[in-house]
């Protein structure tokens, strides 16, 4: 079979070491030099990661294996003099990035990116490119199995062999997994679909399977009932306590904890699962809205600097508003559920400060370095594109709708996108969107862009959601990790003003301030570790908690003497308890609503889309 102009191999060398052995071979290098380059971030996790740092040994020589000179231009590049002959590049990648986003390696399982492990040919991007993934002795002892969304040439049983991607950004965007994993195959409208887990667990496949078909059947109708592939791969790693997800052009890489997934006899989700099904439905959805649908400079961009956009409230918020109103519109939660989760994913936005110092739009923009790289001080200062887009999509949505008799929603925008630019392939400019809101709906809408997208005003939900027959309120807190929802028990009168974190050696740590309150009044820091408070010790969160439900601030002030330490050194404070703040989101359902936001069936939507 003819291997194309730019062909890899890939060998699973060392599980111990972590290593790939991989090996580019160049047909027709450029004349008089040739260089090559790995990316320096990945699409869809906007952060300079420099995967070139795990290169070993890079090398090159002719076919006939005499040595040709390669020079390190910058920390992810090389280039090499050619008279155009063939040459070949041979190099090792160091494998132990358990995530989403990079390469993992050892006796469980392999697991990569394309931008991990395959240096692209600078001029020659457009070239289809093959790839031959070898089985070592190792993955046959092992009996391990390949699970990958790149087009297979002539693979065997187990899916080693010959693939070929249609360019190198086709060829970096089909993640790999190796291993002995569990799977499960579904259709969805007629769409072959799997999903692969590895790792140990327990599960209920046939639940698993059964809601997956839900969320993907009820995704594609949205989106006018035509799937943009012709097959979908669900790489799943089960882990301890690791939650994530990336979107690719056929497939999605995600990470979950082992409690999150349904197990035999489980009668009623938990919310483990229902936030797993939550983040499939989420990478699901990018399909089209980042995929597909894409802001004009990541079409335009080579991944070695960072590309900048304010419009990720759009591909990250819109699709955090829809995951859960998904699993509505599915029949996999109800109304009140619906409510409780979102009350949540509201409060994460109502218990940050920051969000009146960063708009959404500035937090897309600035992703590279204020969202992607959080700081203890991130809460007073930054507002995340993801929680304050998600709650400006549901405004928008509340909007169109009232203003329109729900003639018109979201949806609209989202099929208007898919059709004129998701299905032809242009990218969106900047303040393209905005346009076209106002557009499909009808509406002048520039001034809810101006305030709550570029400006940080709070979203008025107290006077848009009582019309859809929900009422919003914001109350206090009724214990140090309450996640907003109706309230479970008595509020708390007073709070501290801080996060905490328990440690192993009984202490509790800050690990963020707010300003202002009563912590931060007190010169409390994130990093110290309380000892105790009022001459008695403080061993964990729950003990703070226990004294915190104790205070009465109606007629009287409470001091609280604090010993914690800073670093090694002993330190003391006088923390002045402030009444707790009024942060976390209820949402009550009226019993005779009937609104067409959260009552959507199959046939409703397919009107309004």
């Amino acid at each position: 079979m003819k291997l194309s102009p730019i062909h890899y191999t890939l060998s699973p060398a060392d599980p111990k070491g972590h290593l790939y052995e991989v090996t580019l071979t160049i047909s027709q290098p450029a004349t008089p030099v040739q260089t090559v380059s790995l990316p320096n971030w990945i699409p869809g996790s906007y952060l300079i990661r420099d995967f070139a740092k795990h290169l070993i040994e890079v090398r090159a020589n002719t076919q006939s294996g005499q040595h040709v000179e390669l020079v390190s231009l910058d920390k992810s590049t090389w280039q090499f003099a050619s008279d155009g002959a063939p040459v070949v590049l041979s190099y090792k990648v160091y494998a132990w990035d358990l995530s989403v986003r990079g390469a993992h390696f050892d006796e469980t399982h392999g697991f990569f990116n394309g931008t991990s492990v395959f240096l692209g040919v600078d001029g020659q991007e457009q070239q289809a490119c093959t790839l031959e993934l070898l089985s070592t002795e190792f993955c046959v002892n092992q009996d391990w199995r390949v699970a990958t969304g790149m087009p297979a040439l002539s693979v065997d049983d187990r899916g080693y062999g010959l693939y070929e991607a249609e360019d190198y950004a086709a060829l970096i965007d089909y993640p790999f997994e190796m291993g002995t994993y569990t799977e499960i195959h579904f259709e969805a409208c007629g769409i072959p679909h799997r999903m692969v887990l590895t790792g140990l667990f327990n599960i209920d496949t046939q639940r698993l399977k059964q809601d997956l078909i839900k969320i993907c059947e009820t995704e594609i109708r949205l989106f006018g009932g035509e799937a943009p592939m012709e097959s979908y791969l669900f790489q799943v790693m089960v882990t301890g306590s690791d939650y994530g997800g990336l979107e690719h052009r056929n497939s999605t890489a995600l990470m979950c904890s082992r409690d999150d997934l349904p197990y035999v006899g489980m009668e009623e989700a938990t919310e483990g699962y229902l936030q797993f099904l939550e983040l499939c439905s989420h990478e699901y959805f990018h399909l089209w809205n980042v995929k597909r649908i894409q802001p004009k400079v990541y079409q335009q961009s080579d991944l070695k600097e960072p590309a900048y956009t304010n419009q990720l409230w759009w591909f990250e918020g819109i699709t955090s508003y829809y995951d859960a109103l998904i699993l509505l519109r599915a029949g996999i939660i109800d109304a009140q559920q619906y409510l409780k989760v979102l009350a949540e994913q509201m409060t994460r936005v109502y218990r940050m400060p920051g969000r009146f110092k960063q708009s959404a739009a500035e937090s897309s923009w600035l992703t590279w370095t204020k969202f992607y790289q959080q700081d203890e001080n991130a809460p007073n200062a930054i507002i995340s594109y993801y929680t304050k887009g998600s709650l400006i999509a549901l405004g928008l949505d509340l909007t169109i709708r009232q203003h329109t008799q729900n003639r018109k929603s979201l949806d609209d925008v989202l099929l208007h996108l898919w059709n004129h630019y998701g299905q032809t392939g242009q990218g969106l400019e900047e303040y393209e969107i905005e346009s076209i809101c106002s557009q499909v709906s009808g509406l002048d809408l520039s001034e809810f862009f101006e305030n709550y997208l570029y400006g940080t005003q709070d979203l008025p939900f107290a006077d848009w959601l009582p019309l859809e027959g929900v009422s919003f309120g914001l109350r206090a807190p009724t214990s140090l990790t309450d996640k907003g929802g109706e309230a479970q028990g008595s509020l708390l009168p007073a709070h501290l003003g801080a996060n905490l974190a328990d440690t192993e050696h009984q202490t509790v740590k800050v690990t963020h301030v707010w300003q202002g309150q009563a912590a931060y009044q007190a010169g409390l820091a994130a990093g110290d570790e309380i000892l105790a408070l009022n001459g008695l010790k403080t061993a964990s969160s729950s003990v703070i908690e226990k004294q915190l439900k104790r205070i009465n601030l109606q007629n009287t002030s409470v001091s609280w003497s604090c010993h914690y330490f800073r670093r090694d050194e002993l330190r003391q404070a006088q923390i002045e308890l402030q009444p707790a703040l009024h942060d976390r989101v209820e949402l009550q359902l009226n019993a005779e609503s009937q609104s067409a936001w959260l009552l959507l069936d199959d046939s409703q939507q397919n009107k309004t889309a």
